[in-house]
């Protein structure tokens, strides 16, 4: 096992100067404590601290999560409070976020939300040898937006109807254009397909022939 040598005024600085030369979360590293580090005497023959610090293939996929969205939300100087269930069946993380400002997560469209989702996937996997699902919700706002992709897929399915007109979309994510395909895919008189290049990809509804 490889170890890397850290330094810092104390085993913390050290640690923290390791994980973020290492771009991992404490959960991900190892350490060994090579010298705890002194003041000295007025400054006086102070000493640094020295650890030995390897990164672990076997982190916690929870506490991985848990440190990487704290210091998110430090940098961010957010009041966020965390609840993750582990599946270990699916080998899923379901995290929920609660806070004052929640607004500032989600985002224009949910696109806040969903890029601290991809984040947190890459934090999680970055070590795990088996990859680990990681789903991002706040006040319910997936469900809630998915509910509202699907009137909105009514609603436009119905003027094509009406107008005998294609109707196109603003650009989604591949899983809002999901949902809209879904909302109308048993629907006889109308069909979807996407169009254009990511990530300004959308749908468009046409009437069937």
């Amino acid at each position: 096992m490889e170890y890397i040598e850290f330094t810092g005024k104390t085993v913390d600085d050290a640690l923290t100067n390791a994980t973020v030369k290492l771009g991992v979360t404490s959960s991900e590293i190892k350490y060994e404590v090579v010298e705890q580090g002194s003041n000295g005497f007025l400054g006086i023959g102070s000493k640094d601290a020295i650890i030995k610090v390897t990164v672990a293939s076997n982190a916690n996929p929870k506490d991985v999560a848990t440190d990487f969205l704290n210091g998110v939300f430090e940098a961010m100087q957010l009041e966020v409070n965390i609840t993750i269930d582990f599946d270990e069946v699916e080998n899923s993380l379901s995290i929920d976020l609660a806070g004052p400002e929640m607004g500032v997560l989600i985002g224009k469209r949910g696109q806040t939300l969903d890029s601290l989702q991809y984040l947190t996937n890459l934090a999680v996997n970055r070590t795990s040898e088996n990859y680990t699902r990681v789903k991002i919700d706040t006040e319910d706002y997936r469900r809630r937006r998915k509910e509202t992709l699907e009137n909105l897929a009514r609603n436009m399915a119905s003027k094509v109807k009406r107008t005998k007109k294609s109707v196109t979309l603003e650009a989604m994510n591949p899983y809002e254009r999901r949902i809209i395909h879904s909302a109308l895919q048993n629907d006889n008189n109308v069909t979807t397909h996407s169009e254009g290049e990511e990530p300004y990809r959308y749908v468009v509804i046409t009437l069937k022939k």
